[in-house]
């Protein structure tokens, strides 16, 4: 436990001035006798000045320095066991305090400074940064931050997921900032960089060994259990943290990134170098940059690609929302082209669908003209089916509605209105109705309707009713005949209720 400089002065005067022993300072100071310890001997009392007095262990310890030699994890609870069945009667919890003082430590590790040439070398990462709730969408906010080991010079981009298309975005958006590459890049154990790993054998996410080989960099992922190798980018993720994200306002993630930008090429690019103090960050990255791997001529494509199945609804699903399709390609298999600003839907070659990108939740995203199109379509299918149906019953309609087009009148409507008098008339009598109004010159339904009430009266019949109900309900509401009850006496076989 820390103390105060303040107690760590007194413990050192009542040692030294007043001669106290350890215990009577423990006691009057009211702190453990094992903190007066660490305090005389960090100032350089030795060990054996402040020897303790004689404990029940002491016999036991060359035993248990032997086991826990041999297995250096053992808990205090199973040595205690050990060593109780061979005599020993202290208490468990102050067995458990001795342990902890007298068990090995592994030697702390060393490192050497890692120092590299100029352009040599990048550091590759993700962070982060909570979640945005866009709409009934909640994301997770990601930066991706890369790092120049030499001037370390800072890349900082957000975006709404990890993916893949965002990884290489990323790469792509800090070569263009700045104007080139190190030879060779560090990424963590990141799956968008290492698919598998055993020991030495390591298998790199072939999109990533694509788009290196496209800029004529090394991707080479860092050690296991090796944190300080990418030390650069870590250090980086917590300076943006503590310097850029803390207490930041933004209106949405162009937003952020604007700022993210302006901040790398100032603050961040205006701190000291931690090379050389006497430089800013900025002016060793200038120095760096002539080092630097030239971009080739055409940067990687990182849009996504996804393969997407039509319904029968005029819509695909990307990314939880619904983006429309012209109606004459449901049902088929498309494929989704999306950047961070549109998505594409495309059959083969031919680009079906441009819309801009939404990251809300089951969003329908719609060009009017795909809608428009598809009522028109199912209009016109039900005027098709309809002018079937009369040609089969009254084949002189296609001539009333030849003569009425030319006329310019609405086709639709005609059709509609010929068809209920149809179903209250009959076939028979429509067409011969019909007859009647062409030979009058008046290719309209109402001249129909007229000459059909005419040959009604004529005949001297009922006036029809249309039949409006469900053909469905008309079955169900058929009459029933009754069953006959006297095929009940029958099963009785002639017996009289008494018997």
């Amino acid at each position: 436990m820390a103390i105060s400089p303040e107690l760590e002065a007194q413990i050192l005067r009542y040692y030294h001035a007043e001669k106290w022993r350890m215990g009577t300072i423990a006691h009057q100071l009211h702190v453990h006798h094992g903190t007066v310890k660490r305090v005389l001997m960090s100032d350089g009392v030795p060990a054996a000045v402040l020897a303790r007095p004689p404990s029940l262990i002491d016999p036991y310890l060359p035993f248990i320095l032997e086991t826990l030699k041999k297995f250096s994890t053992l808990t205090a609870s199973r040595l205690y066991e050990m060593v109780r069945e061979r005599g020993y009667r202290g208490s468990p919890n102050h067995f458990r305090h001795l342990i902890a003082m007298h068990r090995p430590r592994p030697m702390a590790e060393a490192y050497l400074r890692l120092l590299t040439l100029p352009g040599e070398q990048g550091q590759i990462d993700w962070g982060h940064f909570g979640h945005l709730e866009i709409g009934r969408a909640r994301r997770p906010l990601m930066a991706f931050v890369a790092v120049l080991s030499y001037s370390r010079q800072i890349f900082l981009c957000f975006f709404l997921d990890a993916k893949m298309e965002n990884f290489l975005r990323g790469h792509v958006r800090a070569f263009a900032a700045w104007n080139g590459l190190p030879r060779i890049l560090l990424y963590d154990n990141l799956k968008s960089a290492v698919l598998e790993r055993s020991g030495d054998a390591i298998r790199f996410n072939p999109t990533l060994l694509a788009f290196a080989g496209h800029y004529r960099f090394e991707p080479r992922p860092v050690a296991v259990a090796r944190g300080n190798e990418k030390g650069r980018v870590e250090r980086a993720i917590r300076y943006v943290r503590d310097s850029f994200f803390a207490a930041r306002s933004f209106v949405d993630i162009e937003d952020l990134n604007a700022q993210a930008m302006q901040w790398c090429l100032g603050q961040a690019a205006d701190r000291p170098s931690p090379a050389d103090n006497r430089l800013r960050v900025g002016e060793v990255f200038a120095q760096e940059q002539a080092q630097l791997l030239r971009l080739p001529e055409h940067p990687f494509p990182t849009d996504e690609r996804v393969e997407v199945t039509a319904d029968k609804t005029p819509y695909v699903r990307f990314d939880r929302n619904d983006y429309s399709i012209p109606h004459t390609h449901v049902r088929r298999m498309l494929t989704v082209q999306a950047d961070p600003q549109r998505v594409r839907i495309v059959d083969g070659s031919v680009v079906l669908a441009d819309h801009p990108r939404s990251y809300d939740k089951g969003k329908q995203i719609e060009e009017p003209f795909h809608i428009d199109n598809l009522v028109k379509h199912k209009r016109q299918a039900r005027q098709h089916r309809g002018m079937n149906l009369l040609n089969q019953a009254a084949p002189a309609s296609a001539d009333l509605l030849m003569q009425a087009s030319r006329l310019g009148n609405n086709l639709g409507a005609i059709t509609v209105a010929l068809l209920s008098l149809l179903e209250r008339y009959g076939a028979a009598e429509l067409q011969l109705s019909i007859v009647e109004a062409l030979a009058g010159g008046v290719p309209h339904p109402n001249a129909v309707r007229v000459a059909l009430e005419r040959r009604r009266l004529a005949q001297n019949k009922v006036p029809p009713v249309a039949l409006i109900l469900p053909e469905h309900v008309q079955r169900r509401d058929k009459p029933v005949r009754p069953h006959r009850l006297d095929t009940y006496d029958k099963l009785k076989g002639g017996k009289d209720d008494g018997q």
